[in-house]
């Protein structure tokens, strides 16, 4: 909403930022012509893909029109604002690829209905901002129910009204009023704290502290290998497998997290470790599986690269993908940028003296960034995606859906529609 308090302000920021004391440089009168006509709401109509739907790169995903021809210098104005929108498009892109990496090796070594709680966000002290983790942080959530990054929870629940789940909780045996769920963990400073003669008492805090359903611990704070045979294996190796699941049933989960070495190799050791100290079996599809009392997670390092790397290096090994989870912080919500999926907006159409006239750039030292040229709308035909222009755009079949129009909303959606509408559930 555009107020005068706002225009005063922006008027003698941009007059100082121009060097300009005439004031003739920032368009107040534009600004002051919104307040007046249109009570300080945006006279501009915004077209979307639905949210959750997964759109091929470069095609078109939003469309801006200015609604009042003497505002035509307007839906250039709010580029830099509305092109953020690839931060969120580029997190959930990422999340889901590297969920479809593990979906392939569940289905191939393991069980796909653990899937929800396979990538863990790491992220929040990654992020530039607490306002990057929540937006990042709910992106994420469309696609696994794990997160340690609270803002986006709240993103998700507060924004979009994101509510009961069908999974159940991985400790309680219900389900509750939250999108992501986490596990009580340590983390380095308190097992270290304790001192490296006492790190045995430190894992065994652990235990005590969390006596039933999944705990995780960090190990590696002085020598993983050792951890895993002389500690969990040996001197704790009794309380780890008297561990009781959730409801007192079942078996309760110690997830032993290496942190450091090489991804590849440190995991597979640490997993077969393991294997020798609490054994387990060979599942119905010919691989590995711990024992389910233990369970690691590997949270260092991780983007979609190098947990395929791993995924894969487990499977011809002869493991199941069903001993690993990881967790992912920068190379989830940081380690990218606008260019990574390619994200842009650009004038496509403008209107001069009545008449319609496309708008594009075709640099020739770049064919790349051609852009698009007149009005725009998308289609997909039998898993065919295209965007239209000028001349064959069609209204009729346009994926494209109004959000926004002169300051109102016209169409919002819940945090369900978005997962069913990018995992469906048939």
């Amino acid at each position: 909403m555009i107020t005068r308090e706002k225009i005063d302000q922006a008027a003698e920021y941009y007059n100082a930022h121009f060097m300009d004391p005439s004031g003739d440089m920032f368009n107040k009168a534009g600004w002051e012509y919104i307040l007046e006509t249109h009570g300080g709401t945006l006279p501009v109509e915004i077209k979307a893909v639905p949210e959750g739907m997964v759109v091929p790169t470069k095609n078109v995903l939003f469309t801006m029109v200015n609604t009042d021809p003497k505002c035509f210098w307007l839906t250039n104005f709010l580029e830099t604002l509305l092109v953020q929108v690839w931060y969120p498009m580029t997190v959930a892109t990422h999340s889901g690829s590297m969920k479809r990496v593990i979906m392939e090796y569940l289905e191939k070594t393991g069980d796909p209905e653990g899937i929800s709680f396979k990538l863990h966000d790491f992220g929040f002290r990654g992020v530039s901002s607490v306002e990057t983790a929540g937006i990042g942080g709910a992106a994420h959530l469309v696609n696994f129910l794990g997160t340690d990054t609270v803002a986006g929870m709240i993103v998700a629940k507060e924004v979009y009204g994101a509510a009961v789940v069908s999974t159940p909780h991985p400790v309680l045996p219900f389900p509750t009023q939250c999108p992501g769920y986490s596990i009580p963990a340590s983390e380095h400073s308190t097992i270290t704290s304790w001192g490296k003669e006492n790190e045995t008492a430190a894992m065994e805090n652990m235990l005590d502290q969390y006596p039933v359903g999944l705990v995780a611990c960090v190990s590696d704070s002085y020598d993983i290998f050792k951890a895993c045979t002389e500690k969990w294996g040996t001197e704790l190796k009794a309380k780890v497998l008297a561990r009781p699941g959730p409801t007192g049933e079942g078996a309760g989960t110690l997830v032993v997290r290496p942190d450091s070495g090489d991804p590849v190799e440190t995991s597979l050791k640490v997993v077969e470790l393991l294997w020798d100290a609490f054994g387990g079996e060979t599942n119905a599809k010919g691989f590995k599986v711990l024992d389910p009392h233990v369970r690691i997670i590997w949270g260092d390092g991780i983007d979609r690269e190098s947990l395929e790397e791993i995924l894969s290096n487990y499977a011809s090994r002869g493991w199941s993908a069903d001993n690993i989870a990881f967790g992912s912080g920068g190379g989830l919500l940081q380690k990218l940028n606008r260019d990574t999926q390619k994200c842009a907006f650009k004038c496509s159409e403008i209107t001069v003296a009545g008449a319609a006239r496309d708008v594009f750039k075709d640099p020739i030292t770049d064919p790349g960034k051609k852009s698009k040229r007149g009005r725009l709308s998308l289609h997909c035909t039998e898993g065919i995606w295209e965007t239209r222009m000028g001349a064959d755009v069609d209204p009729a079949t346009d994926i494209l859906v109004g959000v926004f129009r002169n300051g109102s909303i016209l169409k919002e959606y819940t945090f369900e529609e978005i997962r069913e509408k990018a995992w469906p559930s048939s």
